[in-house]
């Protein structure tokens, strides 16, 4: 359980707060390309860390990301017309450069130089891996973080992303959660799924036979390591390693036979503010050794997919309104939950806490121990950039270029040691599909 003060500062993101100015310190997931696929194309709102921001690819293709209300009149500039290298206000004309510079303000005397005076807050954007990421800092921005997703051709990931009506806090930890596999998501190994040679029987059978697995956390430089151990066959122990990297990232073990992980394809999200009370829920899957069919890309990026399904906005289209879908004769007879889709299950439990949870009134137990070292690290990290000491992992990008694992150990070989060449993952997109030795 967490006090209200650090509850509150866990929680709160908004432009002052330490939470909010420890996650400006990172590069973060803004935009699909695909939502700025044109130059001169439509605008795009968008809301950050609650900040109200807009949108465009000029011209010459580069991308302005400025504060979204004109300084004229604070029209929104949304509604604005993206023309020749600047997005300009529909009510009086001013114009805009991806700097932020005001360029124009024909509604004002042409001598005024009333537009040199001007400009607009504006962000440093960067597009890597299907992705436009934006650094709200205010310094020179650090590298990007160096995802082995993020450098992979197109063939080999994906990438989407959805609005989860709940903060930040409360999505990551069902993310870290391990133990809740063997609960909320039983039996959703029966739904359809393209992905023929990622079939695990086996994984999923150690996940129901040991409900109550025996976790570890590691520190590591980029976040946390996650170890769940779980009873396996005679003298072994099944063990998934989650990662947990800065500030909000997951990358998920997969679910495949533990033999197989060497070459299986993975997963992991992002749980992006847009304010104290929503999140984007960002959902990537790579993988290395394998060329996606049409209809696993379907699967995955698809509006209707294993993330879906959503509108043209991004919003599920199961949601709490219409009880996510819940079936409740499907939840007496072969589905823990009654609801379809991993994504919708997560969502229906972490938005049922409220949109902030009251950790005051939690009571944690030993299979609760990813959660309790995710928040003493975010605490921790928050205070010390009150007290100047900026976080080594957002400007050291290379850090992130890791992996999660599922692997079968015996049972005297620790999971650090027995798993370490998994959590390496390829330094260039050429390693990736190399044969794999032996």
């Amino acid at each position: 359980m967490l006090n209200a003060a650090d509850n509150t500062l866990l929680t709160q993101v908004g432009p002052g707060t330490p939470m909010g100015n420890l996650f400006r310190r990172f590069w973060l997931p803004a935009l699909l390309e695909e939502e700025l696929a044109e130059p001169d194309g439509a605008p795009v709102k968008l809301r950050l860390l609650g900040e109200d921001l807009v949108a465009f690819r000029a011209t010459d293709g580069r991308i302005g990301i400025l504060d979204a209300y004109c300084a004229h009149r604070r029209v929104h500039l949304y509604f604005g017309r993206n023309e020749e290298n600047g997005i300009r206000c529909v009510y009086h004309g001013w114009k805009f450069g991806v700097d932020g510079q005001c360029l124009e303000t024909p509604s004002e005397p042409v001598d005024n130089g009333i537009a040199r005076r001007v400009k607009l807050t504006s962000y440093p954007a960067a597009e890597r891996g299907g992705v436009i990421w934006v650094y709200m800092g205010g310094d020179a921005p650090p590298p990007l973080p160096d995802f082995e997703w993020s450098r992979m051709p197109e063939t080999q990931r994906t990438v989407t992303k959805r609005v989860q009506r709940s903060n930040w806090a409360q999505a990551v930890e069902g993310g870290i959660d391990s133990s809740h596999v063997s609960f909320l998501h039983k039996h959703n190994v029966k739904q359809p799924n393209p992905f023929k040679f990622q079939d695990s029987p086996l994984s999923w059978k150690y996940l129901e036979l040991d409900r109550h697995p025996v976790f570890s956390v590691d520190d590591a430089d980029y976040g946390l390591l996650i170890n769940a151990r779980r009873n396996a066959d005679p003298g072994t122990y099944y063990w998934r390693v989650t990662q947990f990297l800065l500030p909000f990232y997951t990358l998920t073990p997969p679910t495949v036979d533990p033999d197989g992980c060497e070459r299986a394809a993975y997963y992991g999200h992002a749980w992006v503010p847009i304010d104290d009370h929503q999140c984007w829920t960002w959902s990537f899957h790579a993988s290395p050794h394998h060329v996606y069919s049409p209809e696993e890309r379907e699967f995955l990026q698809g509006r209707n997919g294993i993330w879906g399904p959503i509108d043209e906005r991004y919003y599920p289209t199961l949601n709490m309104d219409n009880d996510y879908g819940l079936d409740r004769d499907r939840q007496r007879r072969d589905n823990f939950t009654g609801i379809d889709g991993i994504q919708n299950q997560d969502a229906a439990v972490q938005e049922s806490m409220g949109t902030i949870v009251d950790r005051s009134k939690e009571r944690l137990g030993q299979s609760d121990l990813a959660i309790v070292r995710f928040r003493r690290l975010m605490l921790k990290l928050a205070r010390e950039l009150q007290a100047g000491q900026a976080p080594r992992a957002a400007a050291a990008g290379e850090l992130f270029n890791v992996r999660p694992v599922t692997v079968l150990l015996p049972a005297g070989v620790p999971v650090a040691q027995g798993a370490a060449r998994l959590m390496h993952a390829a330094a260039t997109p050429q390693e990736n599909l190399a044969p794999m030795p032996g």
